[in-house]
């Protein structure tokens, strides 16, 4: 009955708590269990006033599937709850009717590095082409504990991401996700370089320029978020040197705030400099093999 919380989990506790501390709860449910008790569980929940469900292990695509999924959401919605599916077919466009259908997974991510080098930098550049196309997409991004491809080894506890700390960062800003995640334990992240873009990065934006790319190798992609820009670059396990041109901030003067890859340093190596620029500049982006860069711009004052 997933109307009742495990005994290790205090549920009226962990959400007096998170209220206290003005943080929004969403639980995750098996869908076998939700199938058993969606109209109880969607009442339960929206009592206890949480913010949403993620809703997994739904491997099916089957019409009586399709119509479950759809009942999901709009019971959801009447009870002002965000859904998240995973495990789960592409997006369809479902969200267009119900927007509290926030996020699709539907993709093979960074999870897959627990038992596989599924998801490796080639992979990374093949997405933001074909699935992330049918919509947002839940990647499991930003793991800091980068390695070079030939040092990868699939493992279940702390499990490594290829690529280097400025490749992870760059998800935040190339894939579409509307609810990303830090996949690491808090203490993989504490004072380690590139927390504090981390800390910065919209979640959804106003307004997305394809700058330049090519599938399987690169991807410069820039986004804004009221008046600030965010520009993220990916490439494979090709080191790269790429122009960025930067005639998307139209008139004015800008700062940007630049994160880049240092090799010498190894994958979880990062410079950082912030540079006065206009829409006439032209950013030069080294990036190491299966690297990343991301920028920041902020109108000057």
């Amino acid at each position: 009955d997933i109307t009742v919380p495990v005994k290790a989990i205090d549920m009226p506790e962990v959400l007096a708590h998170a209220k206290k501390k003005g943080v929004r709860i969403r639980l995750w449910v098996a869908s076998q269990g939700l199938r058993k008790h969606l109209d109880k569980a969607l009442a339960t929940y929206a009592d206890w006033g949480v913010e949403g469900i993620m809703v997994d292990f739904i491997e099916r695509d089957d019409q009586e599937n399709i119509n479950w999924i759809r009942e999901v959401v709009e019971k959801a919605a009447k009870h002002k709850l965000t859904v998240t599916l995973h495990n789960v077919h592409k997006p369809t466009g479902l969200r267009r009717t119900y927007p509290n259908l926030l996020n699709h997974e539907a993709v093979l991510n960074q999870e897959w590095n627990k038992w596989s080098p599924g998801a490796t930098p080639e992979h990374n550049l093949i997405v933001p082409f074909t699935r992330m196309l049918a919509g947002p997409l839940d990647y499991h991004s930003g793991g800091f504990r980068s390695v070079s491809e030939a040092d990868f080894a699939p493992r279940d506890v702390a499990p490594d991401v290829m690529g280097t700390r400025c490749h992870q960062l760059a998800t935040y800003v190339v894939y579409e996700n509307p609810m990303p995640m830090a996949v690491d334990y808090p203490a993989a992240y504490r004072k380690r370089a590139g927390i504090e873009f981390l800390s910065a990065v919209p979640t959804t934006w106003d307004e997305t320029r394809f700058i330049q790319g090519k599938v399987g190798d690169y991807i410069t992609i820039a986004r804004r978020k009221g008046t600030e820009w965010y520009v993220g670059t990916m490439t494979d396990s090709t080191a790269r040197e790429l122009k960025i041109p930067l005639a998307f901030l139209g008139e004015g003067s800008f700062t940007a705030e630049v994160w880049a890859d240092d090799a010498p340093a190894g994958p979880n190596g990062v410079t950082r400099k912030t540079v006065d620029v206009t829409a006439a500049d032209v950013l030069a982006a080294t990036l190491a093999p299966a690297g990343g860069h991301v920028v920041r711009i902020k109108r000057a004052r």
